[in-house]
């Protein structure tokens, strides 16, 4: 099992990733390509160096930065037992974000498994990609998964995320099935997947499944990343696209609650 993995930030206090306070571990490296990616600094899987414009009064100057850095599990263990009574106050934990933390399956397990040690819930905050075997041996692993869906129609999926959803869909199966315990976040994105048709259809994907919490996060699309498209270089392919209509969220929503989901908006 590898002991070392490559993250690009650790935030500490997090209320948005999972229940109760939690400390969110940020893994670099993504194999998906989502358009409207709000964390682009995540994709690439080594350390990169990117020049920021920073503004002091009228004055601009630039500074370099560096993003990612190899870490061992138990430099990462040591950062995350210092908030522990915050999680044992508030049944929080640790939640692995990225990236991806699927792209780098040895160093997410051996985590999950040094938390577990400690007592500590995990949340794995997951896209599903990868193959079936390697999911289907990290689900008695952590304690609560959740699992991004983004487009069920699989050209549309090829084409706005970079890669068909067959293993994310089967992925999810394999966790319904064996009765693990997740959460469902949906990214709502204009011009993408709000369409009524595009959600209707989510719902009556998801009504199949046994989802023991029955809950949904509805997460609304942002401009909020456009600045680091800029400063690593990455073409915007959302330039210019409006924020979520907040009517169109409250109306999903109560489709959604009709049918017995707990549902939030926003993560």
């Amino acid at each position: 099992m590898s002991r070392l993995g490559l993250i690009y930030d650790i935030k500490r206090f997090s209320v948005n990733d999972g229940p109760g306070i939690r400390t969110t571990v940020f893994f670099k490296g993504c194999p998906l390509a989502c358009w409207w990616c709000h964390n682009p600094e995540s994709r690439s899987n080594e350390v990169e160096r990117a020049t920021l414009i920073r503004k002091l009064g009228d004055n601009e100057f630039c500074q370099q930065e560096t993003i990612g850095k190899s870490v061992s599990i138990e430099e990462v263990m040591h950062e995350i037992v210092k908030d522990s009574v915050f999680y044992e106050t508030s049944a929080g934990g640790v939640t692995f974000s990225g990236g991806e933390p699927l792209f780098q399956p040895e160093f997410l397990a051996g985590l999950a498994e040094a938390c577990r040690s400690e007592g500590i819930h995990t949340c794995l905050d997951t896209s599903g990609y990868c193959s079936p075997g390697l999911f289907r041996d990290l689900i008695p692993k952590i304690d609560l998964f959740l699992y991004d869906l983004k487009i069920l129609d699989r050209e549309k999926h090829i084409h706005y995320v970079g890669y068909p959803n067959d293993d994310i869909l089967y992925n999810l199966q394999q966790l319904d099935d064996t009765g693990g315990d997740y959460i469902i976040r949906v990214p709502v994105v204009p011009g993408v997947n709000e369409d009524r048709a595009s959600m209707l259809s989510l719902l009556s994907y998801l009504k199949s499944f046994s989802n023991r919490g029955k809950e949904i996060h509805f997460l609304p699309y942002h401009a909020l990343a456009r600045h680091k498209f800029r400063y690593l270089g990455i073409g915007d392919k959302m330039e210019g696209t409006l924020a979520v209509d907040q009517q169109v969220l409250i109306n999903l929503a109560g489709e959604f609650e009709q049918y017995g989901y707990k549902v939030k908006i926003g993560g």
